[in-house]
């Protein structure tokens, strides 16, 4: 897959994206990361040609997305969103979203990979169950992991995953991060993340501000640079360092660092 030379930007004068070049060898983790407003999640929007480049050319395996049928992209190419949407109906209609062909043996299966099989049995009808509107009757853990299953129906050739984890709690995000790593085996994959602990595994890391490649390279690499990586990174760190060290804080004047709060989340 090839960004060449791609700009868009949704105001005629005001570009979005300039001259962004990347390519994403076939099988290979390619992570998105920057500032808010960098472009990151304007890249895959272009990539499932919910808009079209402004100039340059996205293309997978040789051809120009332009020049493939819509129905055609999005069968190569599976998304997963920080609110990933679901209908209402049942869990195995939202998972054989995917590929509605598929057998209920096909949806289990995908299922068990996405680690969501054991809370759709525990649930009263099993796959059967309602989910309700946009999965009003489920976790947001739940409705990511129903959301991998489907796209590991999908079985696409390229993957998106848009802050997949973001807004999950942490003991949610591990469960639905292991599920996420089984989908991205020996898959071209587009990781766009704010959160850079998500992304050191990546093949390559892209940082992006202002629309424009600042620099790229392994996690390894550009924390060796006195860069915008090594900067975003030290301030993530140094934020969560001060949020354990501020429930230390509670802990300790309430009395619970010795018991509950040593206890592992």
């Amino acid at each position: 897959m090839r960004f060449d030379h791609v700009s868009f930007g949704y105001e005629k004068d005001k570009l979005v994206l300039k001259d962004f070049t990347l390519d994403v060898p076939p099988g290979k983790k390619v992570a998105l990361v920057g500032p808010s407003g960098s472009g990151k999640s304007t890249i895959a929007s272009l990539l499932m040609r919910f808009f079209d480049v402004s100039s340059g050319a996205i293309s997978i395996d040789g051809i120009n997305v332009k020049e493939m049928s819509l129905n055609s992209l999005r069968n190569n190419v599976g998304i997963v969103l920080q609110e990933s949407f679901l209908f209402s109906g049942t869990i195995e209609d939202n998972i054989r979203y995917g590929r509605e062909e598929a057998t209920h043996e096909e949806v289990v299966a995908a299922a068990k990979m996405a680690n969501a099989h054991d809370f759709i049995m525990d649930s009263p009808k099993g796959y059967y169950s309602q989910v309700g509107e946009n999965g009003v009757m489920l976790s947001g853990g739940q409705k990511q992991r129903l959301a991998i299953a489907r796209a590991i129906l999908k079985n696409p050739s390229v993957l998106v995953l848009d802050e997949a984890t973001s807004a999950l709690d942490t003991m949610s995000e591990a469960v639905v991060q292991e599920a996420l790593d089984k989908l991205m085996e020996n898959r071209t994959t587009v990781i766009i993340a704010h959160r850079l602990s998500t992304v050191r595994n990546s093949d390559l890391i892209c940082v992006l501000k202002d629309g424009v490649v600042e620099e790229q390279g392994s996690h390894a690499e550009l924390l060796m640079k006195d860069g915008l990586y090594r900067e975003l990174y030290a301030m993530q760190l140094r934020d969560h360092n001060n949020v354990k060290s501020d429930l230390f804080s509670v802990g300790e004047s309430s009395g619970l660092h010795g018991s509950a709060a040593s206890t592992k989340g």
